[in-house]
């Protein structure tokens, strides 16, 4: 029997009892701890012998220390990778034109919760555009707008189907106002803080665009911001649109236009499909549109569609009922009409815009004491236009459908329009201080064309005269053609003889430059379709018109012909090396070269000797085949209401390989 009582003995004092498991004495202090050395107490000293002897801190060594510094680093580095993440996005949720994080749930749906938004890559001719594709989500609002929570009997009675749809399902997607902020940190996330585009690359070509092109468009009605940091922390979009356009108007910057028109090709791209926009996003797509030939038709459109969508088709309404606010929005809607029938007139297409409630009122706009030197201008074109689009409708664009006799009287009514309207519009647009002469002598510049293009219908879809044979034209139908003629001559002529006009071609809009090519190309056109080419007892060559009774000589029209050719190239000089303006010189000095010598209907040269013969035998240059130009036909154009001013024949004169810039 042990020795030992039983209650003396732990384990059977009370029966099996847990093992309490003892706490580590910490018995190092941290810098004997530190330097892996036995800590040594002194006696009647709170310092080990190593911390007294060092003149140290002799702290003890706490474990649980360390690992909270270690755990408060970590959450410090995690934080800054967080906000470094959070910046990336917030870029990238801008740069496609898409909401911002603070406009997004805390937390998504569900189903949505597996979706993951991943980017695309657009490829178009061997070029890549990536592009952020926001999920298809049907979610709901967080909160209820004020006014939006009103009963029936207090909400709009008929609202738009859409309308109802929304206040029904709350569906965020679904909404067409959505509310936008300005770019408050544009230095840190657009493509100019970014390095796309250097800063002094920047401030230089917003310079040359508020020196030389800002006042010729409406003084300046498309941008109104004066300095690039008020465009940039407004639209991303727009200071592109404002670069690419001053690029491509200097000199010797391909490099930096390639950079700003791939930059502008992005950020439109995503613009077509995004909802979160400004009137300044609608304001770059009108101005590129003036601007950049190979996308002008795509950009008005969808400029008109963005805007429809922010219901500025309506600011005219509101502006009547007092709403001052909306005098700008106004404007727009203006520029956007101007811009796209422009265009659609252009193309030989039909326009998207009507004459609305503020077409069909310019005169009422125009009469507030606010109305500007810039309205003015802007609201002669839309008159302008309005002219020129009803005889679209009236006349159609088709080149096989020649008008008829009845036609002509119709024809006559809206040329006569276009008379009163330079006699109501010109003395209105008063010289400037900047651009001179130029909006008085724009009106003028408009007048001769718009009266060539109308008239220049007489001639559509007619059959070209042979050598032996012509058909006669009737007296209504030669009488449209010599004013066609006049007038286009009298486009060329006003550009050489006025100085303003002169310099103000570096910096007007695409179709300005589209005048001068169209018309010279037309009397070349005529010339070598309809002209018969004697020789008479001068070393040059005249015209006498097969009896037809139209009145061009074929000399002015060389002589006109070749000027507007040199004109071109001396603005062309101070233009980039992609302007549309180069090809327009070169189109017109290939025309030249089927004039440098006579030929026979055969194509061959012929040599006509001197003759004492009073009225020498008439030698015809021309044959139905007209003059081709990297297979395009010029005759296409002869007579037809639009330009043909598109990708596949217009822009068709320049090789593919001098266009690569605009094959984006």
């Amino acid at each position: 029997m042990s020795g030992k009582r039983q209650h003396e003995d732990p384990e059977h004092s009370s029966g099996p009892q847990s093992q309490i498991p003892r706490t580590a004495k910490i018995r190092a202090c941290a810098e004997c701890k530190r330097h892996k050395i036995k800590c040594e107490p002194v006696a009647g000293e709170q310092k080990c012998s190593k911390c007294l002897r060092g003149g140290l801190e002799c702290a003890p060594h706490n474990p649980l220390q360390r690992m909270q510094d270690e755990d408060a680093q970590w959450k410090e580095n995690a934080a800054a990778e967080i906000a470094q993440l959070r910046s990336a996005v917030q870029i990238l949720l801008r740069h496609n034109q898409l909401p911002d994080l603070a406009s997004l749930p805390e937390k998504l749906p569900v189903r949505s919760q597996s979706v993951v938004i991943s980017p695309v890559t657009a490829t178009e001719n061997g070029i890549n555009t990536t592009m952020v594709v926001p999920p298809m989500d049907m979610t709901r609002e967080n909160s209820v707008e004020p006014g939006l929570d009103e009963g029936p009997e207090l909400s709009e009675l008929v609202p738009a189907p859409m309308t109802s749809l929304y206040d029904l399902t709350r569906i965020r997607n679904l909404r067409s106002s959505i509310r936008w902020k300005p770019n408050t940190d544009f230095r840190e996330n657009d493509f100019i803080a970014q390095g796309i585009v250097s800063q002094q690359e920047a401030d230089d070509l917003f310079g040359r665009y508020m020196e030389n092109i800002y006042q010729l468009l409406w003084d300046g009605m498309l941008v109104p911001h004066k300095t690039l940091d008020a465009l940039r922390r407004h639209s991303t979009l727009l200071t592109a649109t404002v670069l690419t356009i001053a690029s491509l108007n200097t000199s010797g910057q391909t490099d930096t236009l390639q950079k700003c028109y791939n930059v502008f090709v992005s950020l439109a791209y995503s613009t077509c499909l995004s909802r979160l926009q400004n009137l300044d996003d609608v304001r770059a797509l009108c101005l590129a549109a003036f601007y950049i030939p190979n996308l002008s038709w795509k950009l008005s459109g969808l400029a008109v569609r963005n805007a429809v969508e922010m219901n500025v088709h309506q600011s005219y309404n509101k502006l009547l009922r007092g709403n001052a606010e909306q005098r700008d929005n106004v404007r727009l809607w203006y520029a956007l009409y101007v811009c796209e029938h422009q265009f659609s007139i252009a193309y030989g297409r039909p326009p998207l815009l009507h004459d609305d409630l503020a077409i069909k009122n310019v005169e009422q706009f125009m009469s507030s004491p606010e109305t500007t030197q810039g309205d003015m201008r802007l609201l002669a074109q839309v008159a302008l236009f309005r002219v020129l689009t009803e005889a679209y409708m009236a006349f159609g664009s088709d080149p096989e459908q020649p008008l008829g006799e009845r036609d002509f009287h119709q024809l006559r009514m809206f040329t006569f329009a276009i008379e009163q309207w330079r006699l109501t519009w010109q003395p209105r647009c008063e010289d400037s201080a900047i651009i001179g002469s130029y909006p008085s002598k724009a009106i003028v510049l408009y007048y001769h064309f718009a009266r060539f293009q109308l008239n220049s219908l007489a001639l559509r879809a007619l059959p070209s005269p042979s050598a032996t044979s012509s058909e006669s034209l009737s007296y209504d139908r030669r009488e449209a053609a010599n004013i066609a003629i006049s007038a286009a001559t009298g486009t060329l002529t006003l550009i050489f003889e006025e100085p303003d006009i002169r310099r103000a071609m570096v910096g007007v809009p695409l179709f300005t430059h589209t005048m001068v090519a169209f018309c010279a190309t037309f009397l070349l056109k005529m010339a070598r379709t309809w002209g018969v080419v004697t020789q008479t007892a001068s070393p040059e060559w005249t015209t006498e018109p097969a009896g037809l009774g139209l009145n061009f000589n074929i000399g002015q029209v060389l002589s006109l012909s070749r000027r507007s050719a040199n004109l071109l190239s001396r603005v062309s000089e101070s233009l980039n090396e992609k302007h549309l303006i180069h090809y327009i010189v070169r189109g017109i000095r290939e025309l030249l070269k089927f004039f440098d010598t006579p030929q026979t209907p055969s194509g061959n040269t012929t040599h006509v000797p001197p003759s004492n013969q009073s009225h020498p035998e008439p030698v015809q240059i021309i044959n139905s085949d007209m003059p081709t130009m990297n297979g395009f036909n010029m005759y296409d154009l002869i007579g037809s209401y639009g330009f043909g001013f598109d990708d596949d024949t217009f822009l068709g004169q320049a090789a593919p390989n001098d266009l690569d810039l605009w094959s984006t």
